[in-house]
């Protein structure tokens, strides 16, 4: 070991001995600097007045401890050592020159009224000049030791080359909160703005995104930190894609409504959500839609602690309603949205009435009494079970909950004269191959008869695809998938999916169900569908990881196919008819299905009903085929036909 390693590594154990000392005994190491920068500035100040570098004296004594008694009250009452100085900025020197300015005053007055020989009068604007430079500079050179030249230095710091994308204000902030993180070394900012090209932003050079690769390779940078919260979903999502591609890992800083200004920092970091690469740009809702059956008015939600139930009762919620009435068979479920909710409507003085009603929709009479305690204006029924593997071996579970269940609220609602009732439906509903898709098609059915036969109540339908995040959601069980090393489990390469985001579906649900008339089936635009392979290859990417094939046997992540599951389709479809029609939303289309009077539909469905008591799944199954006849069919031609099972 050379004399000069020697002398780094004794300089870094003393400069780590003092970093690791009580903050109460680093404050006045502080203090004892600060008195020491007083005599320096004072010396600096009256040579650079005088031109005399022999300023000792009685008067030169007087002036320094005068202005150690003006100081330090000044110091401490603008809690100037009450700072880190590991994180002194922008802001610190800013709180230094306040201090400096009012330290001015009473050495101006001082100097004014009372004569020191060798003393001119204009050193009390000069030394507190001299004195705040000093300041500054010793406040940022302690940051370059402690923070840059220890941390560099100490070996157990393994730093990692970080680039911003965005040389914007969010980015030029989350760069500040950069310097403070030891195992961070930002080397290169990326934007897409012309005029920013080769220009340097705290001495760290800006770059075109076409220079990325070569960058990543140059500086070996590992990861990317997205600062551009206000552009379209759309660019970032492009974005995404191709740093996705690069091996490097990503991490985003929230929307832009989630940022206050000059507040950016580390924590606001997050990992790269799937839902930013299969989510659209959003489309601003109809404001006149949302509240024209909400707003004021009593308003009830069944499967409320659910994905979209508990989605459309905080959108319900923003829209003022009287009483909003909350029904959820889970007592956690329930327990949580009404907590979430009711703390809400108290924090945003909303006016809106919570109540929670713990009930299963498919006991009459239990919701049968919550509808004639409260008669609602509006109900949106989101109760059902949706997982289909479970419902196709749990038939009649499955049947009692989403047939019963609808056919029982939608008579409650219509006895009390609700004025409007939206089912929220499912693409599973058309041409259907399980069990789950038939029972949501069959409540589609009741709420058309309902409507075809006079019914006061509008009764429509909403039907879409997946909505990202929601319980049973491939996205959840993938990402878990990846955290535990592997393998991701898919069961057909060739499987598509639709997908959209739980708040806009929500959103599109409340507005369809505005512009009814009777009858409708509304149609959400899902946008392309996703193959659900390329999803899984997207989320290991996003991890900055690889997946492990024959072509890349090094790869982090396998994808292992283990077959379709009873009852699942290659691909999903929204609708059954031709001839859709548009509405006079854009993403709403009203779809032509066909339907069953109500005299024939509730012949079938008491005999059904009869059948679930008495414990028959096989003949209930019949009878669902007889009022879904594309129930067989569709499992013919997709190639999963089983034999049903004969019990429940």
């Amino acid at each position: 070991m050379t004399i000069l390693e020697r002398c780094e590594q004794m300089l870094l154990a003393a400069i780590t001995r003092l970093a690791g000392r009580p903050r109460s005994e680093r404050r006045w190491m502080a203090v004892v600097i600060d008195a020491g920068l007083l005599v320096v500035a004072a010396i600096i100040a009256l040579q650079l007045r005088t031109g005399k570098w022999f300023v000792w004296g009685p008067y030169f004594g007087m002036l320094v401890a005068f202005g150690a008694s003006f100081w330090f009250p000044i110091a401490w009452a603008r809690n100037i050592y009450s700072s880190l100085i590991r994180f002194s900025g922008g802001r610190t020197m800013m709180s230094l020159a306040i201090a400096c300015a009012i330290f001015t005053v009473p050495m101006v007055i001082m100097l004014s009224f009372v004569s020191f020989p060798g003393i001119p009068r204009t050193m009390g604007l000069l030394y507190p000049m001299t004195f705040l430079a000093l300041l500054c500079f010793s406040r940022l050179a302690l940051r370059f030791i402690v923070v840059d030249l220890l941390h560099t230095g100490n070996k157990q710091f393994e730093r990692h080359g970080i680039c911003i994308y965005g040389a914007g204000r969010a980015g030029q902030q989350l760069a500040m909160a950069l310097r403070h993180e030891p195992q961070m070394k930002l080397v290169a900012f990326i934007d897409d703005d012309p005029r920013l090209r080769g220009q340097l932003l705290d001495g760290i050079p800006v770059h075109e995104s076409a220079h990325l690769p070569a960058l990543i390779d140059e500086y070996r940078i590992d990861e990317v930190l997205l600062a551009i919260p206000s552009a379209a979903r759309s660019r970032r999502r492009q974005i995404i894609e191709d740093l996705s591609e690069r091996g490097v890992a990503v991490r985003s800083l929230p929307s832009v409504g989630n940022i206050i200004e000059g507040q950016v920092s580390i924590s606001d970091l997050r990992e790269i959500q799937i839902e930013e690469l299969l989510g659209r740009d959003p489309v601003a809702p109809n404001e006149l839609l949302l509240g024209k059956t909400l707003a004021g008015r009593v308003v009830l939600v069944t499967g409320a602690g659910g994905s979209i139930g508990s989605e459309l009762c905080r959108q319900i919620l923003a829209c003022r309603p009287s009483r909003l009435i909350l029904v959820e068979q889970s007592e956690l479920g329930l327990y949580e949205i009404e907590r979430e909710l009711s703390s809400a409507a108290f924090r945003g003085g909303l006016g809106s009435e919570v109540v929670p009603e713990l009930c299963d929709v498919s006991d009459r009479a239990s919701i049968r009494r919550i509808f004639e305690k409260y008669r609602p204006d509006t109900a949106f029924h989101a109760a059902a079970y949706k997982h289909v593997p479970l419902v196709e071996v749990n038939p009649i579970s499955g049947l009692r909950n989403n047939v019963f269940g609808t056919f029982h609220t939608a008579l409650a609602a219509e006895a009390v004269g609700v004025s409007h009732f939206i089912l929220v439906s499912t693409d599973k509903a058309v041409r259907p191959t399980n069990v789950m898709g038939s029972s949501k098609r069959i409540c589609e059915l009741v709420l058309q008869a309902r409507a075809a036969a006079g019914s006061a109540t509008v009764f429509s339908m909403v039907r879409f695809g997946n909505v990202l995040g929601s319980s049973g959601s491939v996205v959840p069980l993938f990402r878990q998938q990846i955290r535990a090393g592997g393998p991701i489990t898919l069961t057909d390469r060739r499987i598509t999916r639709y997908f959209m985001t739980i708040p806009e579906a929500a959103q599109l649900v409340i507005q369809a169900g505005a512009m009814a008339k009777g009858g409708e089936v509304f149609v959400l635009d899902m946008g392309q569908s996703v193959r659900i392979y390329d999803l899984a290859v997207s989320m290991i990417r996003l991890c900055g990881l690889t997946e492990r094939s024959a072509h890349n046997p090094a790869g982090d992540i396998e994808i292992v196919e283990i077959g379709l599951r009873p009852g699942e389709k290659l691909y999903e479809e929204l609708l059954i008819g031709d001839d859709p029609q548009p509405t006079g939303h854009e993403r709403i289309i009203r779809a032509h299905e066909t339907m069953l009077p109500w005299p024939a539909l509730e012949a079938v469905l008491t005999a059904m009903h009869d059948r679930l008591e008495a414990g028959d799944a096989g003949a209930a199954l019949a009878l669902m085929e007889k009022l879904v006849p594309e129930y067989r069919t569709a499992r013919i031609e997709n190639g999963t036909l089983t034999e049903r099972l004969a019990h429940g």
